[in-house]
């Protein structure tokens, strides 16, 4: 129940800020959504192009855990993961509020749960993180990034949900661990303590999902 609180109030807290307290909106905000989203570039920060990316990466690593882990929740994770897309941890918050602890997978991973679940997954999303850096940091105007964090609402709370995607990560790595037969408390703080990479490396690297028919649970011996 403190968890579910805890998760409650930051999403309230995160949602009060973000459209009372975040700098205001600026003139020319659509229009710069939606080129970033075309991909017209030209006269766009690099470091802007970078974290307007980097945020379609987090959700896609989100969901290679939300969707395993929804398969033991009453609440349907998809829609959460789903709407991570567009509006990144207000759609995940309340998830991880509703959520309960689930660290066993039970049933057969369809295609996507295989895609999600692959190696090769990790590794596409580690490369193209990669180059997003990259990209930002070489080619990016620091000066006029602050500039903007300071001023412009859109990039501010992007900023922030960028951050706080990366902070919450951990609440639902322990328990992916665990279905997979890790439990390593120092890997699991070193993949927690790198924000991005470590949960890129994580989902590279981590052993398949071990498919578990319920006929199995069933005949496990019950303990006192």
């Amino acid at each position: 129940m403190v968890r579910k609180i805890a998760f409650g109030l930051l999403w309230l807290g995160f949602v009060v800020y973000a459209f009372f307290l975040a700098p205001p909106d600026q003139p020319g905000t659509f229009e710069l959504i939606k080129n970033l989203s075309i991909g017209q570039w030209q006269d766009i920060n690099p470091l802007v192009i970078a974290l307007f990316n980097l945020m379609g990466i987090w959700p896609l690593i989100y969901s290679a855990i939300v969707f395993i882990d929804g398969t033991g929740q009453k609440i349907p994770a998809w829609l959460f993961a789903t709407a991570s897309f567009g509006v990144g941890a207000f759609a995940l918050l309340p998830y991880l509020a509703f959520r309960e602890p689930n660290n066993q997978f039970v049933g057969q991973k369809n295609i996507l749960l295989k895609v999600l679940d692959s190696r090769v997954t990790g590794f596409v999303l580690t490369v193209a993180t990669v180059v997003l850096v990259t990209y930002g940091i070489r080619g990016g105007d620091w000066g006029s990034f602050v500039k903007e964090w300071q001023t412009n609402r859109f990039i501010h709370v992007m900023s922030l949900d960028f951050c706080l995607l990366s902070l919450l990560f951990p609440t639902l790595l322990g328990d992916d661990m665990a279905r997979r037969g890790w439990k390593n408390p120092q890997l699991f703080w070193l993949i927690a303590l790198i924000p991005l990479f470590g949960p890129l490396v994580y989902l590279s690297v981590r052993p398949p999902l071990q498919e578990v028919g319920i006929e199995s649970i069933s005949k496990q011996p019950a303990t006192n």
